[in-house]
């Protein structure tokens, strides 16, 4: 497993222009005057985390010499994570966090993660107390736990969500097939930072939809897609706005997932699959 690493800033003493003390985290009163008393105080908690990350670690994992040849992916992996996990429970006396991101190698791909005490001044990363690359999804999956306090998923569809819809809450549902959407749609399509401008078209469209389609995906999800056509539109040529949401198998009430705009044709057509349905068939519910 790759080494303890300290990223804390040093700080000279206002007294003595010589001497540098290690800041950790100032207002936490995480200061330290050499690197000896910093891994001293930290010394419980690496061997608690070393101990959980043994216990877990296969050995079809990456070996020792593997692990430290992927080092250089923890600067990535703190500066621009997928996801960042508050754990204020593994320790007890100070949070520590989580932070998780997955990489390719040629044909390969594997998770990286690392552990680390984030300053509450700084809200950054000024100690890591393990970090590691792992293949193994049970593994990674371990230090998802406590708050999920950073998602770059719902970063990148944030954007894209309008009020009541599940996008906005984070939904992973929602968030994948948003997604699925996004890799499938056409260059010169509606850019998804002018989606919100058509905000507005989403209660006509599931309130009058031209058509509207209802198909199990493969997870037992029942999704319901309504589509409405906007020829005349002001500011797009053939407009079509679509609303996808999720049914409830028990009540038949639909939750909003996301809604977008498009001039796809090609795009459309792939919410006309399953069972075509008449309005009056449909329970709605516009919030999620």
């Amino acid at each position: 497993m790759a080494k303890t690493k300290s990223r804390a800033k040093t700080k000279k003493n206002s007294a003595s222009s010589e001497k540098e003390y290690i800041v950790v985290d100032e207002s936490a009163g995480l200061i330290f005057e050499t690197e000896k008393e910093l891994f001293g105080y930290f010394t419980a908690a690496i061997d608690k985390l070393e101990g959980e990350y043994q216990a877990l670690r296969a050995p079809e994992d990456f070996n020792d010499e593997e692990q430290i040849s992927r080092e250089h992916f923890l600067e990535a992996t703190l500066d621009e994570p997928d996801e960042v996990w508050m754990d204020d429970k593994t320790i007890g006396d100070y949070a520590i966090y989580h932070f998780i991101k997955a990489f390719e190698e040629g044909p390969d791909s594997f998770t990286y993660v690392a552990v680390a005490y984030v300053s509450s001044e700084d809200e950054y990363p000024t100690f890591v107390f393990i970090h590691f690359p792992t293949k193994d999804i049970r593994v990674w999956q371990n230090y998802q736990r406590g708050e999920l306090v950073y998602d770059k998923t719902y970063e990148e569809v944030s954007v894209a969500a309008i009020d009541g819809d599940a996008l906005g809450e984070g939904d992973p549902l929602a968030m994948g097939l948003y997604l699925a959407m996004l890799k499938v749609r056409g260059e010169k399509d509606i850019a998804q930072e002018k989606f919100q401008e058509f905000a507005e078209l989403r209660e006509d469209t599931i309130e009058n939809a031209d058509e509207i389609w209802r198909k199990n995906d493969l997870d037992g999800n029942i999704l319901v897609s309504f589509i409405k056509e906007f020829p005349d539109h002001e500011t797009a040529k053939d407009l079509s706005y679509i609303a996808v949401t999720q049914e409830d198998s028990d009540s038949n009430v639909h939750s909003l997932l996301f809604s977008f705009p498009t001039t796809d044709h090609t795009l459309v057509d792939r919410y006309r699959q399953g069972e075509n349905l008449q309005a009056e068939e449909v329970s709605q519910e516009s919030a999620h």
